[in-house]
């Protein structure tokens, strides 16, 4: 017994690898000179309907920490769904820098989701949010900043106590982590993991607190490159 327990724990171990990914490029984003960012509806590409308007609810909060005015995004879907843009695949096809003019923005914020599911796989269950961020120019229409986020998450089992009752309490707790996952709170870490700066996140924007945004450090340089 305490060898199949053994063999269903190590199977139900998630495992994740770190790659080095090369420093982004962020020219066209500084020459941008962002100040607003509008979010537009997620396209929504998983099995759940109601995943887009839960999801909506955890952008905002990032992005204005991150020191950018962010236009109310249920009075801009509203504003949107007027404009004849109801369908969240019609407004990522329409011209980002229409919708800049429109709002009054200068960039736009594309988020799609592409998993947004909780699989079962022996005695646990695998609930994952996959997300794919693309931040397009109001000016140029250019994408200049994106990223993709993978999050899952499988609930935690006591490694101590009986065998059979370890077993049954990790298929409870894999039959509610299926029937009622809990996405939120991996969406929310996606989005503070895709906007981390330095990192894979964009630069600082102008109203940030406490941190210095890129046109301070580059003058910075400049003024100790003179002494």
């Amino acid at each position: 017994m305490k060898r199949i327990l053994l063999a269903v724990i190590f199977s139900s171990t998630i495992t994740t690898g770190c790659a080095t990914l090369p420093p982004k490029d962020y020219t066209e984003f500084n020459a941008a000179n962002i100040r607003s960012i509008l979010v537009v509806p997620v396209v929504n590409n998983s099995v759940d309907v109601t995943a887009p308007d839960y999801f909506l609810s955890t952008v905002s909060v990032p992005v204005a920490e991150h020191g950018y005015y962010v236009f109310p995004v249920n009075l801009a879907k509203r504003i949107l769904e007027d404009d004849g843009l109801s369908d969240a695949n019609l407004v990522h096809s329409a011209s980002a820098t229409k919708l800049c003019q429109l709002f009054g923005a200068d960039a736009v914020l594309y988020i799609s989701i592409e998993r947004w599911d909780a699989k079962y796989m022996l005695l646990t269950t695998v609930v994952t949010v996959e997300l794919t961020y693309s931040l397009k120019s109001g000016v140029s229409g250019d994408v200049i900043w994106e990223e993709k986020r993978t999050q899952t998450y499988s609930p935690q089992n006591s490694s101590g106590g009986h065998p059979i009752a370890m077993l049954i309490t990790m298929a409870i707790n894999a039959a509610v982590a299926k029937a009622i996952p809990n996405y939120m709170p991996l969406a929310k870490q996606a989005n503070k993991i895709a906007f981390l700066y330095p990192g894979p996140g964009f630069p600082y924007g102008p109203y940030i607190k406490g941190k210095k945004v890129d046109s301070e450090i580059v003058d910075e340089k400049k003024s100790d490159s003179l002494k």
